[in-house]
């Protein structure tokens, strides 16, 4: 026999009945039901219940064992009473009958139990997190998180995709987030960076002539951490094609993520066709360049309404160049008591408040009430209504000024809304592509234009776009949201090197830095480079998503905290002054 075990906790059924078995695993519950022990024992694979009396030669090394003891048990399987299965466990038909023991690893009193839904503190969970990861659903997680990498691999590979690997330690590039620097022993007061994305090596792999790479990146950032992003590394399905087109892209990547939420979405509807927003629209309907398309409200531009109106706050507020007011309908949310709840949620989120207006059903017809109805009048509160398509019951509230102050607040105002009247569909995945990104933003205060999104993108158009107002030049760039995160960024790039350094220019950066800082990629655009493009899956995301999960660090087998500390391993630490000096570096205290 096997020195640990014969089957898994998993494996016995009643064809099993009268066998001699060995088993190990973790202690996962004990009873004790006078004079007779029983224990749950669990592996990976599942549990087994175990049980031993005063006739077993090993009954008082049992009585020894306590929770999460790691055990090997000999012992013969026995079915269990017809009244006493257990029909939701692979098991639940048999028990073993323990007549031998040993004790495989002691475990000394717990931090957090594994048996159980207690919930501890996250900073127990990570810093025990060996232990957290034993609970089922840690288990279900990461289990999830493996199976779905290696679907990707295989769907990725059916599509005449090779895997490529590119360096883990490389020189600093910035694609958007700060980077992870590595000092250099032999060129001292040199320092490698961790790449922030493959983004410049799988350029150059098109370069090089393969046609066709992706990887299963690992990508460091030094970012402030979210619910939905890890504060220093995460892993993406990173791809990229030659002689491509924007719709290529969407055509490979998307049965690929339709193949993954179906097979592993646990029946949840998975949308089949992927609409097409611009930037534009989706900052007007949504509030957000990644909505949650489940929810069925958009947002629409109401300014000629009040306009010239008795509501003198939005009258006003017109007369300066570039304000407009913007609607949220809110369907079946036409009561006094919801408008205020959700003026309290506006006055949350630092603005005065939310005007509104609601409809309701006064027997002889239906009425419009709230503040701003009074104030605009009837005429103008109907003709509200109908370019809203609202009704009795119905409600819309109100936001206005310079669309980039408050459409933040409105997509969260829309979510929240669609969340308490029960208008976002559950089980569901709701897929759309955000395209025609601005590639330049302009400051306010100095006016200086600059990148606002990723700065390698073809701008649509070419050089000839690059002539006009930069503020009005678009990119063929993209996103993917699904159900209000953003899960994939891709463009087709730029591989004209005359266009880069246009591009760059607009932006403030002159021809020297340019190719000070992206040598390598502007040098190969001068030796036949191919048009291409691609994106990045966030692997981390997706999962989190699959397995309905609130919190990025949910899916990750060992994340940082919040503050980008492994409590665990007890990283950042401090380095030996022996390390400090073979790298010849000192630390300068900080104030």
């Amino acid at each position: 026999m096997h020195a640990y075990r014969s089957h898994t906790c998993a494996a016995l059924t009643a064809a099993n009945v009268g066998e001699t078995v060995r088993l190990s695993g973790w202690v996962h519950r004990v009873r004790d039901h006078g004079g007779v022990l029983f224990i749950d024992l669990r592996d990976h694979f599942g549990v087994t219940q175990v049980l031993c009396d005063g006739d077993s030669a090993a009954f008082a090394e049992l009585e020894k064992v306590r929770s999460e003891w790691c055990i090997r048990i000999d012992g013969t399987v026995k079915a269990r009473d017809p009244e006493l299965v257990n029909s939701k466990l692979p098991t639940g038909e048999i028990e073993v009958y323990v007549r031998e023991l040993e004790v495989l690893g002691a475990a000394d009193e717990l931090p957090l139990m594994v048996f159980g839904d207690q919930e501890y503190p996250e900073e127990t969970r990570l810093r025990y997190r060996y232990l957290d990861l034993r609970r089922e659903a840690m288990q279900n997680n990461m289990t999830l998180r493996s199976d779905v990498v290696a679907s990707m691999r295989k769907r990725m590979w059916d599509q005449g995709f090779r895997e490529y690997q590119t360096p883990i330690i490389t020189a600093s590039s910035p694609e958007g987030a700060r980077d992870f620097l590595v000092p250099s022993r032999l060129h001292p007061g040199k320092f490698y960076a961790l790449p922030q994305a493959p983004q410049q090596f799988k350029q150059l792999i098109m370069v090089s002539g393969f046609d066709k790479y992706f990887q299963i990146a690992p990508c460091f950032r030094d970012e402030d951490p979210r619910a939905d992003r890890s504060p220093t590394d995460f892993y993406q399905l990173d791809l990229e094609m030659s002689f491509v087109e924007q719709q290529d892209v969407f055509d490979t990547i998307q049965p690929v993520l339709t193949g993954v939420f179906e097979e592993f979405g646990g029946g949840r509807k998975v949308d089949q066709e992927w609409p097409q927003i611009s930037y534009k629209d989706a900052a007007l309907w949504y509030g957000s360049d990644k909505p949650d398309l489940r929810n069925p409200i958009k947002m629409q531009v109401v300014s000629d309404h009040f306009r010239g109106s008795g509501f003198a706050i939005f009258a006003k507020l017109l007369e300066q160049e570039g304000t407009e007011i913007r609607a949220i309908p809110a369907p079946t949310g036409g009561s006094r008591k919801f408008c205020d709840r959700m003026n309290a949620f506006a006055q949350k989120e630092g603005l005065p408040g939310m005007g509104y207006i609601f409809w309701r059903d006064q027997g002889e017809g239906m009425e419009a009430a709230g503040p701003l109805a009074k104030n605009i009048g009837p005429e103008r509160t109907e003709a509200i209504r109908q370019q809203l398509g609202l009704g009795v019951g119905d409600a819309a509230f109100f936001l206005g000024g310079k669309p980039k102050a408050f459409e933040k607040v409105a997509g969260k105002a829309r979510d929240v809304i669609g969340e308490e009247l029960n208008l976002t569909e559950k089980d569901r995945f709701a897929f759309a592509w955000i395209v025609d990104f601005p590639i330049y933003e302009q400051d306010e205060e100095s006016g200086a234009i600059d990148f606002e999104h990723n700065p390698f993108s073809m701008p649509q158009g070419g050089m000839e776009a690059l002539e006009g107002n930069p503020l009005d030049v678009r990119g063929y760039q993209y996103d993917l949201a699904c159900n209000g995160y953003e899960l994939v960024s891709g463009a087709i790039r730029n591989h004209k090197p005359e266009i880069m350094l246009k591009a760059f220019e607009l932006a403030g950066y002159g021809e020297d830095e340019v190719k000070s800082r992206f040598g390598a990629l502007f040098n190969a655009f001068h030796f036949g480079a191919p048009p291409h493009g691609g994106c990045a899956a966030g692997i981390d995301r997706i999962v989190m998503l699959l397995a309905d999960e609130a919190n990025i660090r949910e899916v990750m087998m060992f994340p940082m905290n919040q503050r980008a500390e492994d409590l665990m391993m007890d990283a950042p630490s401090d380095p030996t002054s022996d390390q400090m000096m073979e790298l010849g570096l000192r630390i300068i205290p900080q104030d």
